[in-house]
């Protein structure tokens, strides 16, 4: 093989002559450099390039997890947002379950009940098998301060049902204990007053002889002053009867009646349902009677009885 070269500069050309093997040689390297060019065409060639199809779902890929985002960041706000919520009525409770403790030992003080049988500072006894928050919910998307929060949050819940079933119980005792304390037939039917005649016999103010006087004369030296039932009941006489002047009969049940006499003005009629301690007269001086008082009987059982043991010690 001959190999002729052209020289334009100097005007000559110069031949060289190929050998076999460096023909050969020369071959091996032309396609050396061919066929991986030839290849990369014919695959860039076979390759197709990339569908509608394709890019559309790259697009919705990619609005998907956009949208995924957005919604992360919604519940992280609302979770946050629950949590200061949760902290506010955190707060909220505990004021609360402070006020009524304080209310709580503070009646029972009042009231002189016995030491344990209301528990306003002790922990709940409580109890129950254990169940994981992860067992009910799906927190994945919630911090420990929501799930901390609610847990104080029950734990406060219990304690105020219990200090509220206290005060409702402890509401019971005493109201229990005032209709009992109503009941009772003992008291003062005129404050800040004297005995002017005690019970039993003595001699009668307008004769000089000695006669039984049925009930006790309480005094205040003057009248209108206000006369008060000792105990609660139904009123079953209100108005003038003889030697009593106005009268007020009051019966308080379990046997017990009781009668105000010679009173100015009555203040109840027949049928009234009185209090303990309820006004039900002004002192007066109507009837046999030397002066402002009233007389005050107790009846039980139909008998009457010295009304000094119902009554309370506030007379001078």
């Amino acid at each position: 093989m001959k190999l002729i070269f052209i020289s334009e500069k100097l005007g000559g050309s110069k031949a060289f002559f190929l050998g076999r093997w460096l023909r050969a040689l020369l071959s091996l390297c032309l396609l050396g450099t061919t066929i991986p060019s030839v290849y990369y065409i014919f695959q860039e060639l076979r390759s197709e390039p990339p569908s509608l199809s394709d890019l559309n779902s790259d697009i919705e890929l990619q609005k998907r997890l956009l949208e995924q985002a957005e919604k992360i960041g919604f519940l992280q706000q609302k979770s946050n947002n629950e949590i200061s919520a949760l902290t506010a009525r955190l707060g909220t409770l505990q004021a609360r379950l402070s006020r009524l403790d304080s209310l709580g030992l503070r009646i029972t003080q009042l009231a002189n009940l016995d030491d344990g049988e209301f528990d306003f500072d002790g922990e709940l006894p409580v109890g129950g098998p254990s169940v994981s928050v992860t067992d009910l919910s799906s927190p994945s998307l919630i911090s420990n301060d929501y799930w901390a929060a609610e847990e104080a949050i029950s734990d406060l819940t219990m304690h105020l049902e219990d200090r509220e079933r206290q005060l409702l119980f402890l509401e019971e005792v005493l109201d229990r204990r005032e209709a009992a304390n109503n009941r009772q037939v003992f008291g003062q039917p005129l404050e800040y007053s004297w005995v002017a005649s005690k019970f039993g016999n003595r001699p009668d103010p307008f004769t000089g002889k000695n006669s039984f006087h049925s009930g006790i004369d309480l005094t205040t030296g003057k009248a209108g002053a206000e006369i008060r039932t000792i105990a609660s009941g139904v009123v079953t006489w209100a108005g003038p009867r003889s030697g009593y002047g106005l009268l007020v009969e009051v019966n308080h049940g379990n046997g017990f009646v009781t009668r105000y006499a010679h009173s100015e003005k009555l203040l109840v009629a027949i049928g009234d349902v009185v209090t303990k301690s309820q006004k039900i007269a002004h002192v007066g001086s109507t009837g046999r009677s030397t002066g402002p008082h009233v007389h005050f009987e107790v009846y039980k059982n139909g008998r009457i009885v010295d009304p000094a043991t119902y009554l309370s010690n506030t007379i001078r």
